[in-house]
């Protein structure tokens, strides 16, 4: 499997507080920004598998609520991450 529970905790360590900071919005932008790098490229291959096509865009809406529910109560993490994972170019 492509997201293991070292490979969480390293991306929860490295965006979020500590590895136990799970449910910080950076930390929960990082991860689907991470799923969504890896679906994406399963996509390239498979054209035609719609569920995943489902859950890619399902993935894209719950980040761009959490960054803009980020960029509302503060700008200055919304930049950060935002440059961090290179987003918004």
């Amino acid at each position: 499997m492509y997201l293991t529970a070292e490979k969480k905790q390293e991306i929860f360590t490295q965006y979020g507080k500590n590895a136990q900071d799970t449910g910080s919005a950076e930390g929960q932008i990082a991860l689907f920004t991470f799923r969504i790098k890896n679906l994406t490229e399963h996509m390239k291959g498979a054209k035609k598998d719609l569920a995943t096509k489902r859950s890619l865009v399902a993935l894209v809406g719950k980040r761009r609520k959490l960054l803009a529910y980020l960029k509302k109560t503060d700008i200055e993490r919304y930049r950060n991450i935002v440059k961090e994972l290179g987003l918004r170019k």
